[in-house]
């Protein structure tokens, strides 16, 4: 049994110098070792490796060029068609915008990392450079992407537009423009003020013109001495003299309590949206003139000082 060692080794020996004979009479491609070459800064080619190196890589670069330009007429196709789309659905034309430009910028990022295969170049490995790399940004922009959720969640439940009137975040104003990471509103005293929808979406949100009728309401408060129902008959012809009121819904007055030095009463009138000042203003004028003419006192503050002499 031990004589036949000495062959098995001899042929395994064999076998190895065969395989290594082999490999390195493998030829190496001229493409190959003219790329070789130029990465390792050596231009000294023959012109038979130009000729390969020319014919190997120019015909992917055609081929990758031609991808890129049929990459780019479909992108620019694909992104109309989902714009026409969004707009058929009344979707708001900054998200539209938004959708149709990323759907544009995919195509063209898939056909480039498709393209770089072409070259020998792992895409696994980019994919996996490109995921850290969003990560990385996701953490340096939390604040940011938060805004931008925001932003998408008030441009699809739309609970304000354009022209409206809101009290957002402690600001009151007309929206300017909504935007996906801000909300630009415009104040009465036209100052412009730009509202992180973060902040926006995250609090209490109260539209002002969202209803086109709304209810103007005046208080005010007159004398003990005052009879109550011939008070309520002057303030209801107030009422229904006020101008830019509305007659549907009727005017309320309503008595509201006995105050510690005037009896309380509440004028409330319903008038248009849009004219809401003009007709608070048209309501506080009549309220005060039909009083002064029916002699009804209205109360203020008084000091009483009494003075003792010795």
């Amino acid at each position: 049994m031990p004589s036949f060692l000495p062959l098995a080794q001899a042929a395994a020996e064999q076998g190895t110098e065969a395989a290594a004979q082999g490999k390195e009479a493998a030829p190496t491609s001229d493409h190959t070792e003219a790329l070789n070459k130029l990465l390792s800064f050596n231009f000294d080619l023959t012109p038979g490796q130009w000729l390969s190196l020319a014919e190997y890589y120019g015909m992917r670069a055609a081929l990758v060029l031609v991808l890129l330009i049929l990459a780019w007429t479909i992108a620019g196709y694909a992104s109309r068609a989902v714009r026409a789309s969004l707009r058929k659905l009344k979707v708001d034309e900054t998200l539209t915008l938004f959708i149709a430009k990323l759907v544009w910028w995919g195509i063209i990022l898939l056909t480039a990392i498709a393209c770089l295969s072409r070259f020998g170049i792992e895409t696994t490995s980019f994919a996996a450079v490109l995921g850290a790399m969003g990560f990385a940004i996701g953490l340096a922009f939390q604040g940011t992407l938060s805004n931008f959720a925001a932003g998408a969640m008030l441009l699809v439940f739309r609970p304000y537009k354009v022209g409206d009137v809101v009290n957002v975040a402690n600001n009151l104003g007309k929206v300017h423009e909504i935007e996906l990471f801000t909300t630009t509103i415009d104040t009465f005293d036209n100052r412009r003020i730009i509202v992180p929808n973060s902040s926006i979406y995250g609090s209490v949100i109260e539209n002002v013109t969202y209803h086109p009728q709304r209810r103007v309401d005046v208080d005010v408060g007159v004398g003990y001495a005052a009879d109550i129902d011939e008070t309520r008959r002057v303030l209801t012809e107030a009422a229904s003299a006020t101008e830019g009121a509305l007659t549907d819904p009727e005017p309320a007055i309503i008595l509201l309590g006995l105050g510690a030095s005037s009896v309380d009463w509440s004028v409330r009138v319903w008038g248009p949206t849009s004219e809401y000042g003009n007709v608070k203003q048209a309501l506080l004028r009549q309220v005060k003139m039909n009083l002064d003419a029916a002699n009804i006192e209205i109360p203020f503050p008084q000091m009483d000082v009494h003075l003792d002499k010795d």
